[in-house]
């Protein structure tokens, strides 16, 4: 079950209608044992339902995993476990603990065990932490993979708390490595560049506000934001500000793109040497864009190519706009 790519948003009025149904069918399963089997397969669909429309619920994610328990499926309850910890991050050493285990029998412990250590609710999270676990977390969240986008809202919900909280340094660092990995969260982005035009840091929030405007061309929020400046300069001698320079556009894409490389790295495709003239030597770039557009690693795709048509290559718009295609920017 693989809700992640149906997903938008979360609608918990949804989630809850179809938890309160999955319940209600696991109730007549065990008032009418000739008819069990059929009831648990109409909660088991609700059951999905609940977690497709509503994944922040823990509640949802527990009436899927106990039905598949009545149901005697360790398959179905594994891959329940498996989509549960690929939310909270992907991290390799939950992931691990799935191989090689009665998941009939220590399934739903398990998943228990998950939300005790990472609740899905913000603020319950939050109450887990002290300074000494805000700092692991931070070294956690550096190392973890957030292209499915209920990660990405599950752990951007958890950096607006700590933002909340005074911790402003620590958001801007760690927003970073969940904008890497789904740079189409545009509202991210301009919450980002809303934080650093507040702390009047002008080049960083150009750059966030440009990369709104080149995902929506019809939010102009660079061009206000330009607007705005030379409101705020009007009667001052103060040389009128464009936009950062070029160096610092292209350093800022080039570890956009540092940060949204997968786990998994994707390998560098080796260009053999040609020993005849005539023929011509394919670019690097080109090669890396290619391969990282086939291992569908968008969003490195989109960074590099970006920073390429940033410093002048206008041969890599064609890949850039390949990669909007595969990340839905269009």
């Amino acid at each position: 079950m693989d809700s992640s790519s149906q997903l938008q948003h979360p609608r918990r009025n949804l989630g809850t209608r179809h938890r309160s149904q999955a319940d209600r069918f696991v109730k007549l399963a065990k008032m009418d044992p000739e008819r069990a089997q059929q009831n648990l397969a109409w909660a088991e669909q609700n059951a999905q339902q609940a977690v497709l429309y509503d994944f922040t619920d823990e509640r949802n994610w527990r009436s899927l995993a106990q039905i598949k328990h009545l149901l005697n499926d360790g398959e179905g309850l594994s891959l329940v476990l498996e989509d549960i910890f690929i939310v909270l991050g992907r991290d390799a050493n939950q992931l691990n603990q799935l191989k090689d285990i009665d998941h009939l029998e220590l399934g739903l412990e398990l998943l228990e065990a998950a939300f005790l250590t990472d609740p899905l609710d913000p603020e319950k999270w939050f109450k887990n932490l002290g300074q000494e676990s805000l700092e692991k977390f931070a070294i956690r969240c550096r190392s973890l993979d957030f292209s499915d986008q209920r990660a990405n809202i599950i752990y951007g919900r958890r950096l607006e708390r700590i933002r909340s909280a005074g911790h402003e340094v620590l958001f801007i660092d760690l927003v970073k490595h969940l904008l890497a990995h789904r740079p189409a969260n545009h509202e991210l982005w301009m919450d980002l560049g809303r934080l650093h035009e507040r702390r009047s840091e002008i080049d960083m929030a150009w750059m966030c506000y440009d990369h709104v405007q080149q995902l929506r061309p019809t939010q102009t929020v660079r061009d206000e934001f330009l607007i705005r400046l030379k409101t705020a300069m009007d009667g001052e001698k103060a040389q009128p500000w464009s936009g950062p320079s070029l160096d610092s556009r292209t350093d800022f894409l080039d570890r956009m793109t540092n940060l949204s490389q997968s786990i998994t790295e994707v390998p560098i495709e080796e260009i053999e040497e040609q020993e005849e003239q005539e023929e011509p030597r394919i670019d690097p770039d080109l090669v890396r864009l290619q391969n990282l557009l086939a291992a569908g690693e968008a969003a490195e795709a989109f960074f590099l190519a970006r920073s390429l048509v940033t410093s002048g290559e206008q041969w890599a718009e064609q890949w850039m706009k390949k990669a909007q295609d595969m990340l839905g920017l269009q």
